[in-house]
């Protein structure tokens, strides 16, 4: 199916992980595919840099990784095949509380139920189910659309649908009776960014808490830099190209190309459309929603962070917030445009499970905060103030820092639009109808130009599926595929 030699048969705008999924699924068809990216290094928001010291590498966004375990796509992708190594911390994540409590995410769902004291067996009426029936609920929440059920494990995937449609304060306070077990739901669900009264909160904290048992929260060995170069290794392997450093503003520079895949924002996509963008998709577009930018911080620290309940010591992932109405307030500040000064903390410790990602001896640490949409606050006090109440002392590790603010962020990527890492709220509305109420949102009003963004079902994370259900309609539309060809496995 190759095109004319020096001209792609589908360019791919954007290397982040669903335009790497994007343009394998369409090289496994036998196309070639080229991928054209701004960043001076393909990966979005898997890049990993050396952002204060050599030798300290720090993920710029993403590190933990669940759905790149538990995806369909990268479960097809056989990541571990082509050399990607997935480091597992003692505890998954942890929610440290005042008096030095904690709330534990284990691997062993038994584990974690028992940690929960009086809600234990809540815990294992609520995940158990959920946790045996794993793959088929992820399936579900990575399909293209929420709409139909799927043949199996239809009882435990209707009853996830249902129990996920409310906020996550109805879920907290009806399964659980301790402080620890409403904490630990609703610092999994303040990873979406919504204000935690929206509805669709309840189902991103129970998808994110059933992960931990299902496939874990794990880190990649050496940054998540490895996986975004595996994929670009593979796309070579097949043929297909990755430019970097190029800023496609016109569509225009693609005439003659069959297809064209856009892992951008909608808002991006219209400006590079220009005049061939009808009008009544061009106010769609105004309507979608941006939600919260971040400020992060990376820090190099002189020994790990002394939190001071010692498991939170061994945990790759903590929640900073206190308790269940504190982690409700801190999100639904920057959701109404408004700061605060005890914010939800979503911190990493990369080095306690993978030692690998600084020089013997060193430590790397990183959070951020969500602030109101395009802010460039500098949030470094609340945010070390945070810290410090459940880790006393952790001011005097810290060797030196870094900071992005929401601005900064969406100039270091231009698909965080005002700072939003998840290219578009996941509302129930926009998860619906992302980004556009059309039957088929990948498909556009420009002849073989499609999304294949975070901005199209089923949204934010690295899954790669926007990626690679773009591509499928893609390839059926303007090729005539009809049957998904599989991935290409890797070369031995």
């Amino acid at each position: 199916m190759s095109g004319r030699a020096g001209r792609p048969d589908a360019v791919v705008v954007g290397a982040g992980p669903n335009g790497l999924a994007a343009a394998l699924r369409l090289s496994a068809a036998g196309l070639r595919v080229q991928v054209v990216d701004a960043g001076d290094r393909p990966g979005g928001g898997m890049r990993t840099e050396e952002l204060i010291r050599p030798g300290f590498h720090h993920d710029v966004c993403s590190t933990v990784q669940p759905m790149a375990v538990a995806a369909p796509f990268f479960r097809e992708f056989d990541v571990e095949s082509r050399g990607v190594r997935f480091v597992h911390p003692e505890v998954n994540f942890a929610h440290p509380l005042d008096g030095g409590g904690a709330a534990l995410s284990f691997r062993s769902l038994e584990e974690t139920a028992a940690g929960l004291g009086p809600d234990a067996e809540a815990y294992r009426r609520l995940f158990g189910p959920l946790v045996d029936h794993g793959t088929d609920v992820v399936d579900f929440f990575l399909s293209s659309r929420l709409r139909s059920l799927p043949t199996k494990s239809v009882a435990e995937v209707t009853k996830f649908a249902l129990t996920g449609l409310p906020n996550v304060r109805w879920l907290a306070n009806r399964y659980f009776d301790t402080e620890e077990g409403r904490a630990l739901v609703a610092g999994a669900a303040a990873h979406g960014m919504l204000d935690l009264s929206q509805p669709l909160t309840s189902a991103l904290g129970m998808l994110l808490a059933m992960l931990s048992h299902h496939a874990g929260w794990p880190v990649i060995e050496g940054g998540s830099q490895k996986l975004a170069d595996a994929m670009v290794t593979a796309l070579e392997e097949q043929g297909g190209e990755v430019v970097t450093g190029h800023r496609v503003t016109d569509l225009r520079e693609f005439e003659g190309v069959p297809a064209v895949l856009l892992d951008t924002t909608p808002e991006d996509f219209v400006t590079m459309a220009g005049d061939r963008l009808n009008e009544g998709y061009r106010r769609w577009v105004r309507r979608y929603k941006h939600g919260a930018g971040v400020f992060k911080i990376d820090w190099i620290l002189s020994e790990p962070v002394p939190w001071t309940n010692p498991d939170v010591r061994r945990a790759g992932t903590i929640h900073v917030a206190g308790t269940l109405e504190e982690t409700l307030a801190g999100e639904r500040a920057p959701n109404q445009g408004r700061l605060t000064d005890k914010p939800y903390v979503l911190a990493v410790q990369p080095t306690v499970p993978d030692p690998t990602r600084a020089p013997e001896g060193g430590h790397i640490f990183w959070a951020y905060v969500h602030v109101p949409h395009g802010a460039d606050v500098d949030m470094t006090g609340p945010i070390e103030d945070q810290i410090e109440r459940f880790a006393p002392g952790f001011k005097d590790t810290v060797v030196a820092r870094a900071t992005k603010n929401a601005v900064q962020m969406e100039q270091w990527n231009p698909s965080y639009l005002g700072g939003d890492i998840s290219n578009g709220q996941a509302t129930l509305r926009q998860m619906l109808a992302r980004p556009v109420p059309r039957w088929n949102t990948y498909r556009t009003p420009v002849e073989g130009v499609y999304l294949a963004s975070s901005a199209t079902p089923p949204g934010p994370a690295v899954h790669g599926m926007c990626g690679d259900l773009g591509a499928r309609v893609a390839l059926r539309d303007v090729f005539g595929v009809r049957e998904v060809p599989p991935l290409r496995p890797a070369l031995r």
